[in-house]
């Protein structure tokens, strides 16, 4: 009964900070649409609509029908949590039957979203696949022997060169944003990309890359432990940064402001980590004392 009432609880974590999200947008979008800032990002927050019809739009906001859009992702992370006290063992008992299973889910994922009124910008039943592959590469690691065969050398390039071929595509050939219902339903290219950037991770994983990285870069580790924060906090972060950056520019000119806008967003994101885990820590501290005096 520990392990599922775990999942439990975190699933109700992420269902807390989706509404704190969902808020934080939905102020951002106001605060916007006030100033006259930012037009774009105030019409997706949902602010308008919410503004019409506050009561109806707070309840589809409570029950996922609409998630204000920086709020989307999340939704699906509640229904994954809750899935994993019985997605486990089947994974770690039938791995196969687990990924047909939920390959035959993502390739109807379409129609089984309109059959179950599922509108989301996020389709659960494309998503669940990262989610089954996750689950699998846990369960069942390739053996260290594998690992280090000739076999697997070549996998490695392979998945290598299949990554620089997307990156090159989406930079020189393919500069526009792709259509929504691609990322939306899980199009075959970003499971492809998602499973050769997983294979290369791996590889620096297995020759003690990311361990030496993450020692020597500790403030990124904290954000990684702090990633539910850091997504909330990253609501304001994202549209500040956004709306600072300037638009009438072009070229070298516009490509450096976009920069600057990424590098500001991401020490951000560093000093949100540092403080919270600073906060935690101290609360800890005193709360020990505080069981000290009381014993």
């Amino acid at each position: 009964m520990h392990r599922p009432r775990r999942f439990f609880r975190r699933s109700w974590e992420i269902y807390r900070a989706y509404l704190l999200t969902a808020v934080l947008t939905l102020l951002s979008g106001a605060m916007l649409a006030l100033l006259h800032l930012n037009r774009p990002a105030a019409d997706e927050s949902g602010w308008a609509l919410f503004a019409m019809h506050p009561v109806r739009e707070a309840f589809y906001i409570l029950s996922l029908t609409h998630q204000p859009y920086l709020s989307s992702v999340l939704p699906m992370y509640v229904i994954f949590a809750l899935c994993v006290p019985a997605a486990v063992p089947l994974a770690r008992r039938a791995p196969f039957a687990a990924l047909i299973g939920s390959a035959l889910i993502w390739g109807f994922a379409p129609q089984l979203a309109t059959l179950f009124s599922v509108n989301w910008s996020f389709n659960p039943f494309a998503w669940q696949l990262m989610f089954v592959f996750g689950l699998l590469c846990r369960l069942h690691p390739l053996s260290p022997g594998f690992k280090a065969s000739e076999t697997a050398r070549w996998l490695v390039w392979l998945a290598f060169a299949t990554m620089a071929a997307f990156a090159a595509v989406k930079l020189l050939i393919l500069t526009q944003p792709l259509p929504g219902a691609m990322k939306q339903n899980l199009g075959f290219s970003h499971v492809a990309n998602f499973i050769v950037i997983a294979m290369v991770a791996a590889y620096f994983v297995h020759r003690g890359t990311i361990a030496w990285i993450a020692a020597h870069l500790p403030s990124v580790v904290t954000v990684g432990r702090t990633g539910l924060v850091c997504f909330v906090g990253g609501t304001l972060i994202s549209v500040i940064v956004d709306t600072a950056t300037p638009r009438a520019l072009h070229s070298t000119a516009a490509f450096a402001a976009a920069l600057t806008g990424d590098f500001a967003a991401i020490g951000a994101t560093l000093m949100l980590a540092k403080a919270w885990r600073t906060m935690l820590g101290r609360h800890k501290v005193r709360a020990a004392v505080n069981g000290a005096g009381c014993g």
